[in-house]
């Protein structure tokens, strides 16, 4: 006949080995689920995901590029200039014996500053049409 100690024992060993076999079944599940998705499925996509990384670095760079040169690309500057003389009321007169049309800006800004110096009561405004068209567009104004 089995005692009462011996029952007792063999119930717990029987937990206990149930458990032992139980937490060695998850461990090897786990070991199998992280060789899967640790080294695996990585190893059968990695070089594809590096390709598509390069591939937006890539086009990255191009799109860098190429809104540089679309933002870099000369403007159309216009071919004439104008100065126009204003009082000191602000409104347009004509002076005679100054200049004011020009095919340069740096002349035309040039002549300016010298009547200004000149005629100090005055305001010049430096001005150019952008387009055929358009109302007039003042570049400088002293």
């Amino acid at each position: 006949m089995i005692s009462k100690y011996e029952f007792q024992f063999s119930i717990v060993f029987h937990s206990i080995t149930k458990l032992a076999m139980t937490a060695a079944a998850i461990l090897t599940f786990s070991h199998y689920v992280v060789q899967l998705f640790g080294q695996t499925v990585p190893g059968l996509f990695w070089p594809y995901f590096r390709e598509i990384g390069f591939a937006f670095i890539i086009m990255g760079a191009f799109v860098f590029a190429v809104s540089w040169f679309v933002k870099a690309k000369p403007h159309n500057k216009p071919k004439n200039y104008s100065v126009v003389c204003f009082d000191i009321f602000g409104n347009e007169n004509k002076i005679d014996g100054v200049r004011t049309e020009f095919k340069n800006h740096d002349v035309a800004w040039s002549f300016m500053k010298q009547y200004k110096k000149t005629y100090p009561l005055n305001n010049f405004a430096l001005v150019s049409e952008l387009k055929q068209g358009q109302k007039k567009v003042i570049f400088r104004y002293i």
